[in-house]
């Protein structure tokens, strides 16, 4: 007998069928192909209303290793105690414990993984003040670290959407050694700036020697590839005292 709505391929009742599902409750559909456009979305509007809700204005974006241990060998534990003590230095000297005018600025933000990432939100946390985590979804599950503020801790699916907030509020820019994901932030930025595509917030580079060993910044000038102004996008710093110095020296505000 055919279906009395004409020969649809099934017996189910409508209400029962996917179709007949509110689009904002089906599962399946918000995770199909022809949603990756509203998912991006999604991602960016939710992190932002929780970050507007807490009156975050202005961040301190570090980024480093998510390899390096406190307790680890070599120079990891001096980078993860410098890492951290910058945490504490601009969470309490920038802003980031009080609110002003119902904002907060130069609030601590990280990629919410370990390493010199929870270095950093650790800082953060010693000093009493909120910290922000843009942690990732991988393969092998990244968890975020204990010491960001948990109303802050956000998860995303698209790095180029986490890239974006971790971009959008950023008063300065502090690079900790780091492997291929550092690089890729750091480059990410230099490239916002060298191109004027963001302001021109500083960017302090933790420990000289460790940079020019991965990266030969001359060679690039040599051959042509950048401008010798454009050395002058980003400094170096030895402490993490000196970082912060630095960062008021290019401009950073504190409040």
């Amino acid at each position: 007998m055919p279906h009395p709505c004409g020969p649809c391929g099934s017996e189910a009742a409508p209400f029962e069928l996917p179709s007949y599902r509110l689009a904002s409750l089906d599962h399946d559909f918000l995770l199909g192909d022809s949603m990756r456009g509203v998912r991006f979305l999604l991602e960016y509007a939710k992190v932002e209303e929780a970050l507007r809700a807490w009156g975050v204005r202005s961040t301190i974006v570090v980024f480093g290793s998510a390899r390096i241990r406190d307790d680890g060998p070599g120079r990891g534990a001096h980078w993860y105690a410098e890492a951290r003590r910058f945490g504490r230095i601009a969470s309490e000297r920038g802003g980031a414990l009080t609110v002003h005018e119902g904002f907060r600025d130069n609030v601590i933000a990280t990629g919410g993984g370990p390493g010199l990432m929870e270095a950093a939100n650790r800082g953060a946390h010693d000093a009493g003040a909120p910290s922000i985590g843009f942690n990732i979804t991988l393969p092998r599950e990244q968890k975020p670290n204990p010491y960001i503020t948990p109303e802050l801790t956000f998860r995303f699916h698209y790095f180029a959407m986490r890239k974006m907030h971790l971009a959008m509020r950023a008063s300065a820019l502090v690079v900790f050694p780091g492997g291929f994901g550092t690089l890729d932030e750091l480059f990410e930025i230099l490239t916002l700036r060298q191109t004027g595509k963001s302001p021109g917030i500083p960017i302090v580079l933790f420990e000289a020697s460790y940079w020019h060993s991965v990266i030969n910044f001359e060679a690039l000038t040599e051959n042509g590839m950048i401008d010798p102004a454009d050395h002058e996008l980003f400094q170096f710093a030895e402490s993490a005292e000196e970082v912060w110095t630095k960062l008021l020296a290019r401009g950073l505000t504190a409040v």
